[in-house]
């Protein structure tokens, strides 16, 4: 492990430092993948590509790349595996994004679940796929 007194330690190696410590590998298992991320990224110096449009518009694409398996098919007839890797891609960027910005991802995910839960009340919207406004 590079230490700042290291004089081989680039900038990237003092990032990678910074975000190991923020992301302990002991803490949590999406924070264990943010850190992998992290450092796969940082070895290849592509932060500089990593901005959150980009990640935003990443989504969308491997978003789009999921929806194509299933273009002109019954939902069982789509590769499995090639789902699960587009879904790796869209969780990925997911991630990266949610860490440019800070976000807690347990924290924001459940807090929309809360939301949710408010905007979608059980008796209502039990059994049905209709709009909150429409409830």
């Amino acid at each position: 492990m590079y230490t700042y007194a290291d004089p081989y330690c680039n900038e990237t190696d003092k990032q990678l430092i910074l975000v190991i410590e923020k992301y302990s590998p002991t803490t949590n298992p999406i924070d264990q993948i943010i850190l992998e991320l992290l450092r796969f990224r940082n070895e290849r110096e592509w932060e500089q590509f990593h901005n959150p449009k980009d990640l935003a518009l990443a989504i969308s694409i491997e978003s789009a790349e999921l929806l194509e398996l299933f273009l002109w098919k019954k939902a069982d007839e789509a590769n499995t595996e090639k789902v699960k890797e587009e879904l790796a891609d869209i969780f990925s960027f997911a991630f990266l994004l949610a860490e440019k910005y800070g976000f807690d991802v347990k924290e924001i995910v459940l807090d929309k679940i809360k939301s949710n839960g408010e905007k979608y009340p059980v008796k209502k919207a039990k059994g049905t796929s209709k709009k909150y406004d429409e409830l």
